[in-house]
């Protein structure tokens, strides 16, 4: 198979296409988009437009919200397309403000005049809304898809596949993941290892798969591609690089980060963070392992770079939309009760090297990632 995105063909993006294949051939399910705009209300005239910073709200309007208008409606069998904007919640998974904007200017609530009267609902946003859209789709009954950080690589690519064969392949990983046991990960800092271990305690892996079938509330991630663990429990050390020039070690103890400390860079960020823990423990807690499954090149934005095969990600804060029992409740504030996926990638973490990443299943060892190249175990499940 082919492992180097370079060497990879894409067919041009369709509009009509990812959405049949995510979402099943319409029968007049009615669709609109939400966008997340830091004032609401500029939606109004399409105001928010002339802001070139918002080029992923431009997107949700430019392929979304034209592209229905201009005959991927039709061509679906869908009605509605309309087009709404709620304020940006400034931070990953964080609950939405039910106030949102129609273009006309009109003040409406999500509950009650959006997830009562859509069955499919695509939110492209700056900040993820993959956990509160997923708990709203369970007490609504919508469909949905959740494409945060869109930008043209990802049009041009983490879109332009057949999601179809995303499924498939991630189902193959799964399939090889499922049951482990744990998962021991070794990374590399300042010529120092670190080892991070992941008690999955032979849980079925799950994965983000990108198809969302009628018949039942669902909230797909896209681009997908991924098979994932909720930890029932972690210990170790794992490196987190805060910006271009910090890098802190977080310990861990019983599936939550207890400290930072100190490699380089500014002082003040780990502090910082250490504060924040004291104030509120959950937001070390541990709520995810993923493992792409997709060959995709870089995009610079998580969403799509999470998804490609030899990369991992762990994720810190609530984890209610996967399965597990991290609710928004049990952090001291609002504001920290989001989901934070802390990604390892060559382009985004070149400091932090991913020596191994391994499976133990009863008494199997696998090794599963080295170097952020995928193992032959793995490429042998894809393959098979």
């Amino acid at each position: 198979m082919i492992l180097d995105a370079n060497e990879r063909t894409f067919p041009p993006f369709s509009l009509t296409r990812l959405l049949t294949t995510c979402f099943g051939r319409g029968e007049g399910e009615k669709v609109c988009i939400l966008i997340d705009l830091p004032k609401p209300a500029d939606i109004e005239d399409f105001k928010f437009l002339e802001d070139e910073t918002l080029s992923i709200q431009n997107y949700g309007h430019e392929v979304f919200y034209k592209g229905f208008k201009e005959g991927a409606l039709e061509a679906m069998n869908w009605t509605g397309g309309d087009i709404y904007a709620y304020k940006e919640t400034g931070g990953s998974n964080l609950d939405m403000e039910d106030d949102c904007y129609d273009p006309a200017g009109n003040h409406l609530s999500l509950d009650k005049d959006i997830y009562t009267k859509y069955d499919i609902i695509l939110t492209v946003s700056t900040f993820s809304a993959t956990a509160p859209l997923t708990a709203k789709c369970k007490e609504f009954g919508f469909r949905g898809a959740t494409l945060h950080g869109l930008n043209q690589i990802i049009l041009d690519t983490g879109l332009a596949v057949d999601y179809e064969v995303v499924s498939a392949e991630a189902e193959k990983l799964r399939l090889g993941l499922t049951q482990a046991d744990r998962f021991e990960i070794d990374f590399e800092v300042e010529r120092k290892v670190y080892t991070l271990t992941l008690h999955t305690n032979g849980q079925e892996a799950q994965k983000s798969h990108g198809l969302c079938p009628p018949g039942k509330p669902d909230v797909a991630n896209l681009p997908a591609g991924e098979v994932y663990f909720v930890p029932e429990s972690a210990d170790g050390v794992f490196p987190f690089k805060y910006d271009e020039s910090t890098i802190g070690l977080l310990h861990v103890k019983e599936g939550k980060i207890f400290k930072s400390q100190f490699v380089y860079g500014d002082y003040a960020e780990i502090e910082d963070h250490n504060r924040r823990l004291k104030e509120d423990p959950m937001i070390g807690a541990l709520g995810e392992l993923g493992f792409g499954t997709q060959v995709l090149p870089f995009s610079g934005r998580d969403i799509q770079d999470e998804k490609i095969l030899g990369t991992i990600h762990v994720a810190t804060g609530r984890d209610d939309h996967l399965g597990g029992n991290i609710t928004p409740d049990l952090f001291k504030e609002h504001a920290n009760a989001s989901h934070d996926d802390v990604l390892y990638a060559p382009h985004k973490t070149p400091e932090i090297r991913l020596q191994q990443a391994r499976m133990i299943r009863g008494e199997q060892t696998e090794i599963l990632i080295e170097h952020y190249k995928p193992s032959k175990y793995m490429v042998d499940l894809l393959e098979g």
